[in-house]
């Protein structure tokens, strides 16, 4: 793993990462805090990388210090439960791969990322910032899941002055590093540089997972400067690249029901229970839009319908998903007095 200043974090991701690798290596890039002394305490061997604005080069100087038969990364704000340690041994253990791919949550979004390697394949981390390796060979799916647990924010400029220090040196952005750099513009609520950026990525020959996910950012940036016809023509966009995908449906779905337009609302909040996610696909999944999120809304949907009973229902759905949901638990007693105790 590569680390700056996660004092908080890194004992507790070093302990994770010992009950799964030979070897536990942290290269430190210019900690000001107690970061290094904590993690040689802890058990891992410490090194230092003079940083250069490229988390790529940072991760490639990591991966030139491993000797085993497989390398695996973690951030230092990732952990590993018990019973995932267990698959993870068991994984390496057999060895039938190149590249492992593993469920990486965080917060409510999950999906793969190529997680532990064959060494002698020689993988190449590649991007200044949001940094990955393309998997090839042997490429193989497993449930072990690694988690990303922040205890305190990222600087939010980080990523967005490490693309304008390269852009203005005159470096060239690859579609993907293009995809992201208009992510970072609107996390930074510069809506219009952001729409620019987006829509040229569309343009090019992008990653059709990254594509789909520009048109939802794209969706956030309209809707940020008052533009709701090209909010939702950009959620309808998403189609062209990937099926429609539960979050986009409710999406579509919340714009119809803040417009009283309620056939239209059912229609796309049935359609995000339908559709299912491919979580194989490499696009990011959030469960809650597969279930809670359009139960719950059908609950409103119906409820302004004076359908209460229908309501009724579709809540006690919603709480099958997440039972101590304060909105769920709400919306019971309020539709039980609705229907004048009928139903307990």
């Amino acid at each position: 793993m590569i680390a700056k200043n996660e004092s908080d974090v890194i004992a507790r991701s070093v302990a994770c990462a010992k009950t799964v690798a030979d070897r536990v290596i942290v290269v430190d890039t210019g900690s000001s805090d107690d970061t290094k002394k904590i993690a040689e305490e802890a058990g891992a061997e410490v090194y230092d990388f003079e940083w250069c604005d490229d988390f790529s080069a940072a991760r490639n100087f990591s991966f030139s210090l491993a000797d085993g038969d497989f390398v695996m990364w973690l951030d230092a704000d990732d952990v590993i439960s018990e019973s995932d340690a267990a698959q993870i041994k068991d994984i390496v253990s057999v060895g039938d791969f190149d590249v492992a791919m593993l469920i990486y949550k965080s917060g409510d979004l999950k999906y793969y990322r190529e997680r532990i390697l064959r060494r002698s394949m020689n993988f190449v981390w590649e991007g200044a910032v949001h940094e990955a390796i393309t998997p090839r060979g042997q490429i193989k799916y497993f449930s072990a899941a690694i988690e990303h647990k922040k205890l305190r924010p990222t600087d939010p400029l980080r990523n967005l002055m490490i693309y304008v220090k390269h852009i203005s040196k005159g470096e060239y952005l690859d579609e993907r590093q293009k995809f992201y750099y208009g992510r970072e513009l609107y996390y930074n609520k510069m809506y219009s540089q952001a729409i620019a950026v987006l829509n040229d990525f569309l343009n090019g020959d992008g990653w059709v997972q990254n594509k789909a996910e520009a048109c939802r950012v794209l969706y956030y940036c309209y809707a940020a400067t008052g533009n709701q016809s090209a909010a939702r023509l950009s959620l309808v966009r998403s189609f062209l690249y990937v099926p429609p995908r539960a979050m986009e449906c409710c999406l579509l779905a919340d714009i119809f029901l803040s417009g009283g337009d309620y056939n239209a609302a059912k229609y796309w909040y049935e359609a995000a229970l339908a559709c299912g996610e491919n979580e194989k696909d490499g696009g990011f999944v959030d469960e809650r839009y597969s279930g809670f999120v359009p139960c719950i809304s059908l609950c409103v949907v119906y409820d302004r319908l004076g359908d209460y009973k229908t309501a009724f229902d579709w809540n006690e759905r919603a709480g099958s998903f997440l039972p101590n949901d304060l909105s769920y638990i709400n919306n019971k007693r309020y539709l039980s007095s609705k229907l004048n105790g009928e139903i307990k």
